[in-house]
């Protein structure tokens, strides 16, 4: 990252898709919100919403329909068991899929797990001006998705590029 610019704090809305979680043992969740803060970010709303498509796509699109959201980010729901719907729920709600989000995540996963990273459906994308990341369930995907790919898109510092400096222009026609 370079010092020749200034950190820019986001706007982030955090949503757990489960439906066994409690705020009180939230533990992803409560992680990412951990993380955005302490990397100056400010943490606009978090929720927790069952697995079903319809509950999930009703809380992302008030999220992204708000101004005042930069960034949502979900945990939870890109298995592939039955419940698992997050990216059901959110892809028809993108204008513009990132394919390299996804992609990369399973890279990194494929480090620590394996091939089993292949069951992981993490996506990412963008709609109204607002970033959209859907990370899987656990703790370690969070922070790996985090610290290893998010954070350094949502910070105008970094160098080349960042997701941060194309906002004004995600509108464009």
């Amino acid at each position: 990252m370079s010092s020749e610019r200034d950190f820019i704090p986001l706007n982030i809305c955090i949503l757990t898709v489960s439906d066994t979680r409690t705020e009180a043992d939230d533990k992803s969740g409560n992680t990412l919100r951990k993380l955005a803060e302490e990397a100056g970010h400010n943490v606009y709303e978090k929720a927790i919403t069952p697995d079903d498509i319809y509950q999930i796509r009703a809380v992302v699109s008030q999220w992204i329909a708000n101004d005042e959201v930069n960034v949502v980010i979900t945990t939870g729901g890109t298995g592939v068991t039955g419940r698992d719907s997050t990216p059901e729920a959110v892809t028809p709600l993108l204008d513009k899929i990132i394919d390299g989000f996804g992609e990369m995540f399973r890279v990194l996963s494929y480090d620590l797990i394996g091939p089993s990273t292949m069951q992981s459906r993490a996506i990412a994308g963008v709609s109204n001006a607002t970033y959209t990341f859907c990370l899987p369930g656990s703790t370690g995907a969070c922070k790996d998705g985090w610290n290893k790919l998010i954070s350094h898109q949502l910070d105008y510092r970094t160098r080349p590029c960042n997701m941060l400096e194309l906002m004004p222009r995600l509108l464009e026609k």
